[in-house]
């Protein structure tokens, strides 16, 4: 089994490029086989709410819903920082599809002992 890969987001789609290339290298990981996590925070968590994940970044970038779409095809998963989504006031009931609330905690015992890749956006 290829290694774990963990995706940390805190931005939202007032950078849709920083979005978008976090979503093609968890796409790219989850694609691969490899078990892949994506940990969001800060103004990020919204990603995780049904129908928020919209848009282009670029001429030529793939859709964001795209890319959300094929994550969860691949299994990708979400661990939504629970203290940043309710500091928003957000509605747990809306995320999407593979997406829970757990804080670092959770995020590290799924790392477990094993290796993991961590990417940053």
């Amino acid at each position: 089994m290829a290694g774990k890969a963990v995706i940390s987001l805190a931005t939202g789609l007032e950078d849709t490029e920083k979005v978008t290339v976090a979503f093609l290298v968890a796409v790219g990981a989850a694609e691969a086989g490899r078990p892949t996590l994506m940990f969001l925070t800060k103004e990020a968590v919204r990603l995780a709410l049904d129908g928020v994940a919209v848009g282009v970044a670029c001429d030529g970038c793939p859709a964001i819903p795209d890319l959300v779409k094929r994550y969860e095809a691949a299994g990708g998963r979400y661990y939504v920082c629970p203290i940043c989504f309710n500091a928003k006031k957000l509605e747990q009931g809306a995320l999407i599809a593979g997406a829970e609330l757990q804080g670092t905690a959770p995020m590290w015992n799924w790392i477990g002992d094993e290796p993991a890749t961590t990417f940053s956006y």
